[in-house]
């Protein structure tokens, strides 16, 4: 009785530790496939495409400018094609995975020209909100911006 016991709580112990690190694997998966796609709507504001960025970016998609500015989908788009960036980069990028949702947070470092022509120069940290959808496509669902101030 004792070596069934024995048995049945290392076969548990062994299901539970498989199960761990399978969910650590996936995670991992999640975090470099979130990067990725980070990386993608960095390209999409280095060329102004929207083109790169309208996939990732979820029919309800809703942004908060570091301004206060709400901006929906389209709005955005917009934006992207009409801010013209001389340098662009991220930093301190990291994912945090919770299921089928990701957080991804980060900043920003950009001069250029707005929409209206006027000068750019951006610092800000970021925060995005993706979730995979039911397709499977991971699509960012929120982004919020704010100014770093030096």
């Amino acid at each position: 009785m004792k070596k069934r016991r024995i048995g049945f709580l290392l076969a548990l112990i062994s299901l539970v530790s498989g199960t761990f690190l399978q969910a650590q694997q996936s995670d991992a998966a999640i975090e470099k496939t979130v990067t990725a796609l980070e990386q993608t709507w960095l390209q999409s504001q280095k060329t102004s495409n929207p083109d790169l960025l309208a996939p990732l970016l979820a029919d309800r998609f809703v942004n908060t400018g570091g301004d206060g500015t709400v901006t929906l989908k389209t709005e955005t788009l917009a934006l992207v094609k009409a801010m013209k960036f001389e340098s662009a980069e991220y930093y301190d990028v990291k994912v945090t995975v919770f299921g089928d949702t990701a957080i991804a947070t980060g900043g920003f470092k950009g001069k250029g020209t707005d929409e209206t022509g006027k000068p750019l120069n951006v610092n800000e940290r970021w925060t995005d909100t993706w979730v995979k959808m039911p397709n499977g496509k991971w699509q960012c669902v929120a982004s919020h911006q704010s100014a770093v101030r030096i």
